[in-house]
């Protein structure tokens, strides 16, 4: 039998984490719809509201059924705007490991949402699902990804080399592949211990709750 993740939200001090809904459609095109996303991920651009659709409607529950992984859209407690999205994937239930990612927003970043909605999750998955082990994988040059697996405590285990494909503008307005290295980094639950307290000292946000 496969093992899956509950459907269910969680909840920060600034941020609810809750499954992908049809009304997330446009703000999760305009959201991906951006160079940032462009560069470091592998996502159709230009990015439309009908590959948001297909990512609501097909791929996130077709994800979490599988027992693959979860996908979380990261909307403000207070205004419910779509802010980002956090997945689990790759999910090993025997090895109760996962891999983490997260996007935010181009008009949301520098606010620290990342981290939080991260180590929520990470917080999460390692309290109430049992897990032993997160893995998070960033682009060589993505130093905003990097900066965020370091504050939620992830510990760098090397690097693979020639690993990934970057994404760059070109002069005529197009893309062009660039080949890159790939950290690996990982987290396991003693790995949290003070991690909290320091966030919340720098950025004035506790962790969570879920239901």
């Amino acid at each position: 039998m496969t093992s899956t993740f509950p459907d269910i939200s969680i909840s920060t001090d600034r941020l609810v984490l809750r499954p992908l809904e049809e009304a997330d459609v446009p703000a999760l095109a305009d959201m991906m719809d951006d160079e940032l996303v462009a560069a470091w991920t592998t996502v159709p651009q230009p990015y439309t509201r009908a590959a948001a659709r297909s990512w609501v409607d097909e791929y996130a529950p077709a994800e979490r059924t599988a027992g693959r992984g979860i996908d979380f859209a990261v909307t403000e407690f207070l205004t419910q705007r779509l802010v980002g999205v956090v997945q689990l994937s790759h999910t090993d239930w025997r090895l109760r490991a996962t891999e983490l990612s997260y996007i935010v927003a181009s008009w949301a970043r520098g606010e620290g949402y990342a981290s939080e909605a991260a180590l929520a999750t990470a917080q999460w998955v390692f309290h109430d699902q049992k897990f032993e082990r997160l893995e998070l994988r960033t682009a060589a040059g993505n130093t905003a990804s990097q900066q965020v697996a370091q504050k939620i405590g992830c510990i760098s285990e090397g690097v693979l080399r020639n690993a990934f494909i970057a994404r760059s503008r070109t002069e005529d307005g197009g893309w062009t592949d660039i080949r890159t290295d790939l950290i690996v980094w990982s987290l396991l639950p003693e790995d949290l211990d003070g991690v909290p307290g320091r966030l919340a000292d720098a950025n004035g946000f506790t962790y969570p709750e879920w239901n």
